[in-house]
């Protein structure tokens, strides 16, 4: 178990977008791995590379007692929007209510290579597109009025 010390608000690796992952190696699996271990502590329902210090386009999450992790993802967006409720490990204590799509279809990478699709509604639609932000160097807070 490896446990990161989360980036806080304010530190410039949040805000820089995140690389491509191009080797899929032991250490990408041990990224993912830390990912998940930190997530798991803190505890979150999903944590970008960037928000321990590493710029590469991985996140992890867990929704509805689901766990996974997403590398290199690209988002197909649903029309239908919902505002709900949103915090972010990099804001502790803080949340707002955010506007987002209500589905979202996310393909991407798992850790070894592997083509994956994650489909979702609601809250994991939410979670994919807040943690798919941090690859971007965009912040939840971004997105309010």
């Amino acid at each position: 178990m490896s446990i990161k010390p989360i980036r806080l608000f304010g530190d410039p690796v949040l805000r820089t977008s995140a690389d491509p992952v191009t080797d899929f190696d032991a250490e990408l699996r041990k990224l993912v791995q830390d990912l998940t271990d930190t997530m798991m502590d803190a505890p979150g329902l999903g944590l970008a590379a960037p928000q321990i210090g590493v710029g590469l386009r991985v996140f992890t999450y867990y929704v509805d007692d689901v766990l996974g992790h997403l590398i290199n993802p690209s988002l197909d967006l649903s029309a239908e929007r919902e505002e709900d409720d949103e915090g972010c490990l990099s804001f502790p204590g803080l949340a707002y209510p955010v506007n987002r799509a209500f589905g979202v279809v996310a393909k991407g990478f798992d850790m070894h290579g592997e083509p994956v699709t994650v489909e979702g509604t609601s809250q994991l639609a939410r979670c994919i597109q807040h943690e798919t932000d941090h690859l971007d160097g965009v912040l939840f807070i971004d997105r309010l009025d």
